[in-house]
């Protein structure tokens, strides 16, 4: 391959790279311009809050548990061995709260509910359903993109709350088989390191992940080409991007946490 189609490759992969993000940018713009003009699709939310809210609790139930069970079966030996087997309840609070509930529910749902929304749009999109809607006066942006980010908005931190009680439920299970803890007496202890900033930073974190979870499915599945190969494509996008800016915003807003309990 000779210099200049080199050249010319890189320069068009930059290229299609810069629009992509300007692309993305345009419809994140778009959205914060819809959510708040009427008319407002509120049957439609309640029933993408149904779809990803009450549909994902069996499976976040079992993670919920089966984490607080572990976390806890794995953090034991190290405190009995320097005598502190009483601060257990809280070190699970704070890992729990701080980190593990919004951090795997966000993951769990990036990979159900993200891949979802990315190919269900996706397949409207290569049907040209979406192009119908267009056709028949409907806003399909309206309708179909602002409903399902508003719902993962509002509904991965109710997902990300019940994590954390069904995984310190798990965690209490398996501390009163083994030091004979009562409920009253674990939850006390649990919520007793836990302050304002760890609450509000959890819920600012699921927050955060539910509407990048909404927005990277449905930026993945609204703009889907190639028929069927493209409606796949969109859905493993939407898992694999969302995941990586979980993971950048994780480290964010976790060092922006720490300035503020430093100060």
């Amino acid at each position: 391959m000779s210099l200049k189609k080199r050249e010319h490759i890189t320069t068009k992969g930059l290229d299609d790279y810069f629009l992509g993000i300007y692309n993305a940018f345009k419809f994140v713009r778009l959205f914060f311009r819809e959510v708040f003009k009427p008319p407002f699709e509120f049957k439609e939310i309640i029933r993408q809050c149904y779809e990803i809210g009450y549909k994902s609790l069996p499976l976040i139930t079992l993670t919920g548990f089966v984490t607080g069970i572990v976390f806890t079966k794995q953090s034991r030996p190290s405190l009995v061995e320097f005598g502190a087997a009483s601060w257990l309840p809280g070190l699970i609070a704070i890992a729990v709260v701080r980190a593990l509930a919004p951090l795997v529910t966000a993951l769990i749902s990036a990979g159900k509910i993200g891949s979802n929304i990315g190919a269900e749009l996706g397949s409207m999109r290569v049907s040209e359903q979406i192009d119908a809607m267009e056709v028949s006066a409907i806003n399909p942006f309206k309708f179909l993109v602002v409903t399902r980010v508003t719902a993962t908005t509002l509904m991965i931190p109710v997902l990300m709350m019940y994590f954390a009680f069904v995984g310190l439920l798990g965690s209490f299970l398996n501390v009163n088989q083994n030091e004979h803890t009562s409920f009253i007496a674990f939850f006390q202890s649990a919520f007793s390191p836990i302050s304002f900033l760890d609450v509000f930073t959890g819920l600012f974190k699921s927050i955060m992940y539910g509407f990048t979870i909404g927005m990277v499915g449905c930026y993945k599945g609204y703009n889907a080409s190639r028929g069927t190969e493209g409606v796949g494509k969109a859905a493993n996008m939407s898992v694999v991007i969302s995941m990586f800016l979980i993971f950048i915003e994780e480290i964010v807003i976790v060092q922006i946490s720490n300035w503020i309990r430093i100060a």
